[in-house]
């Protein structure tokens, strides 16, 4: 049984910085300068709702924010900043108390409400629990030595349970005096409308190939090849870039473009090389990357079929290939549904534990067979 100390930190991309830890937001600006307006103005909302694609930098400003906020004194403080030297980034230094204190989570203002470890298991919960959130009530209760805001930290929103969420609703309903909530959500839908109505809210969009190439550099990850492609496979989510990149991603979608690269006389040894590097315990994250990566085959199918073909290749030969199979609309149709279809047989696999290698074999025998009626 793993100790709280050795469990991963849900809200960590493997290979990648913290957000915490991660100083520059990239490709953010307008968001950042909607909150500095609001900050300036006296408006700042007590919860504010930080949306957009899974992996864009949403939880990177919510810590940007936090930390600002901590470092910056409420406008009733003595030493209200003046006209002149209103502050006109999120920035602070990196050696300033709070930044030294919060990449050691030893900020006592603020408080990260995340999925935690299962006291019956031992294991990472699978949602945020009532009991997370109910710590919350600790953290009001007790005194600021500055005086300063205190700052909550949600991430994700999304993972909430339904009593968690009542139990934050009912906190954002009576905030408490110098509150600021940070929820962060990849799907906010999924919230609930009252807790959507309590909050202001920030969205990021996907970011070009330019700002990821630099996000990317910004993360440790400098000298990377084919960017644009790589943002094509990760929608412009710096996030699921870092992840394809760890894994091979690149790679791994070229293998499927050339394994239907003659469809509907696909490559068989290609196909079952691809489904057998997903087999097995050790394989789990490329088999959900594989998994992904032949959902957006069909993605990319379907948008080119609808007169919107990717303005970028993501592999080589892809470009002649998707004109091939999805010719007219109807095509894209199919293989819009198609693509529903895979995605939830694959989902039904994922929870009754059938064999991945199996798995990625029928999505690519149903795929060329579907190819098999588009061609004309």
């Amino acid at each position: 049984m793993a100790e709280p100390d050795e469990l991963p930190e849900p809200d960590r991309i493997e290979g990648a910085p913290h957000p915490r830890e991660t100083e520059q937001l990239v490709g953010h600006g307008a968001a950042e300068t909607a909150f500095l307006d609001a900050f300036h103005a006296g408006r700042l909302h007590h919860a504010w709702l930080i949306t957009g694609p899974r992996g864009v930098g949403k939880a990177t400003l919510a810590w940007k924010i936090a930390r600002f906020l901590r470092a910056a004194p409420p406008a009733d403080d003595a030493g209200l900043f003046g006209a002149s030297s209103a502050p006109a980034t999120l920035d602070i230094a990196r050696d300033h108390p709070v930044a030294r204190r919060v990449r050691a989570l030893a900020e006592p203002g603020i408080m990260l409400i995340r999925r935690s470890r299962n006291e019956n298991t031992g294991k990472m919960s699978e949602v945020i629990r009532a009991e997370d959130v109910r710590r919350l009530a600790g953290f009001f209760g007790l005194s600021v030595v500055d005086g300063g805001r205190r700052v909550v930290i949600v991430d994700a929103a999304d993972d909430m349970n339904a009593t968690a969420a009542n139990s934050l609703l009912k906190l954002l309903e009576e905030p408490p005096a110098n509150a600021v909530l940070l929820l962060v959500s990849h799907q906010p839908s999924r919230l609930l409308p009252t807790i959507r109505s309590r909050c202001r809210a920030l969205r990021l969009d996907p970011l070009a190939a330019p700002d990821l190439a630099r996000a990317l550099e910004g993360a440790g990850l400098d000298g990377i090849e084919n960017t644009e492609a790589l943002g094509e496979l990760a929608g412009g989510s710096v996030g699921e870039a870092l992840r394809l990149t760890h894994q091979g991603g690149l790679a791994a979608y070229g293998e499927v473009v050339a394994t239907f690269a003659h469809a509907p006389r696909y490559d068989r040894p290609r196909a079952i090389a691809l489904a057998n590097s997903a087999a097995g315990a050790a394989n789990a994250a490329r088999y959900d990357m594989l998994l992904r990566l032949l959902g957006l085959f069909l993605a990319r199918l379907a948008r080119t079929g609808a007169g919107l073909p990717p303005a970028i290749e993501a592999a080589p030969g892809e470009g002649a290939l998707l004109s091939r199979l999805a010719g007219n609309v109807t095509a894209g149709r199919h293989w819009a549904a198609l693509q529903q279809e895979l995605t939830a047989r694959a989902a039904h696999a994922r929870a009754v534990n059938l064999d991945p290698a199996a798995v990625i074999l029928d999505m690519v025998f149903r795929i060329n067979e579907a190819a098999e009626t588009r061609v004309t």
